[in-house]
Parts: C-alpha cells; sequence; structure tokens
C-alpha cells in the first residue's frame, strides 16, 4: 500500500483561524497548532506574541494527497487569509501573524512557487502577495489550550466574530471540499 500522506506547515494570521478552517477539508488527516519559523526552541504563546521569537503562529497539516493535491491545499490557504499583507491579519499584528508556507520538499516549494504565481495572476487580490516561502527547519506545538480551538470555543466573541464570518464564506466557496459531517 502507497503511502499517500503529506506533511505542510502554514501560517495565515491567527492559528485557531487556519485550523478551523483546515479541519473541515476531506482529505485532511490531522492539524495541529503551534509556532515555527523561529530562534528560540520550545516556545511558549507568551514568548511567540511578544513578536521578538521570529516564530509564526502556525497550522500543521498532515493530508491525504490522493483526496487533495498539495496545489489545492495551497489554493484554499491563499483565498482564505489576505495574503498580501505584512506581519498582520486583520486586528492581529506582528510578524507571528505573517504569511508563510514552510515547505518540506523541493517538490512542495515548486508547486507552492507556482501557486502563489497563479493567484497573482489572477488578480483575486488587489495587492501584491508577500507570502514568505520558506524550508522547514523547526516546529514547536501549541499549548493544549490552543488545539481544537474553535471546535470547544465557538461561542467565545473571536470565534463568533472573527472566525465564522471566515467559515461561512470558506464553507460557500469550497463546498465540494468539504469533509462529510
Amino acid at each position: 500500500m502507497k503511502n499517500n500522506f503529506e506533511t505542510v506547515t502554514l501560517g495565515g494570521g491567527c492559528f485557531w483561524c487556519v485550523e478551523a478552517i483546515f479541519q473541515k477539508l476531506d482529505g485532511v488527516e490531522k492539524v495541529e497548532s503551534g509556532y515555527s519559523g523561529g530562534k528560540i526552541k520550545n516556545p511558549t504563546y507568551e514568548d511567540v506574541s511578544s513578536g521578538n521569537t521570529g516564530h509564526a503562529e502556525v497550522i500543521q497539516i498532515k493530508f491525504d494527497n490522493s483526496k487533495i493535491s498539495f496545489a489545492e491545499i495551497l489554493d484554499i490557504f491563499f483565498k482564505t487569509h489576505d495574503p498580501t499583507t505584512l506581519n498582520y491579519q486583520g486586528a492581529d499584528y506582528g510578524t507571528q501573524y505573517r504569511s508563510v508556507i514552510f515547505y518540506n520538499t523541493n517538490a512542495q516549494k515548486q508547486i507552492a512557487e507556482n501557486v502563489k504565481k497563479q493567484i497573482e495572476d489572477s488578480k483575486i487580490w488587489e495587492n501584491k502577495i508577500v507570502t514568505e516561502i520558506l524550508q522547514f527547519q523547526n516546529y514547536y506545538k501549541a499549548e493544549d489550550y490552543h488545539q481544537n480551538y474553535y471546535n470547544q470555543n465557538k461561542y467565545q466573541p473571536y470565534c463568533t466574530i472573527v472566525i465564522n464570518p471566515k467559515l461561512a464564506k470558506f464553507k460557500k466557496e469550497f463546498s465540494g471540499k468539504l469533509k462529510k459531517e
């Protein structure tokens, strides 16, 4: 039996928002919130929130590429956050909220560059895409209370005000890619 699983680490603002979207995709086996791209080992949320560690809030996705391709994952990534804003998403500011793709293989790097160019060429976004495409170097799982955050806190103000509208837009645009509930 062939192993069809790949892993990618993506930062698109607050990890709660990105996690909530990718958990709903058919072919996504696991989504975990964490920190990546920085210079200190085993950072805490407080460390990363300071903006001084170099880490971004990220999700690490394990997906079955026989059900959903890496290019499809990235298409959804680019369309569910604003990849044209440098170091912020919505009301969240700082390098920890930057738009970034941490690739694991040269093939992933090439696909990421191609999808980024296709999205730019399509003019979906008015401004230039600033998403970084960087080789994966480190990842640290976020604290347990950050895992599966939206599903456990749906009625918290951040979830109702920020995440719910993103999820509604995502579900409408990508209805054919959702897990069966």
